[in-house]
């Protein structure tokens, strides 16, 4: 995972290889994924389909 403040991009590549940018993040979104014990639940609760995505691959 990666964070492009200039764009508030949270970057998630994924185990499969997939890459998909979530828009609009907030960084403070991003610390807390950082903190978070598991990664997945995080993202499945707080970002997916809160923040719009584009999938790179």
């Amino acid at each position: 995972m990666d964070y492009f403040a200039k764009s508030s991009t949270l970057r998630i590549i994924f185990t499969s290889g997939e890459i998909y940018d979530y828009l609009k993040v907030p960084a403070a979104i991003y610390e807390a994924m950082k903190k978070a014990t598991s990664k997945g639940t995080y993202l499945n609760k707080v970002i997916k389909g809160h923040y719009p995505y584009k999938k790179l691959t």
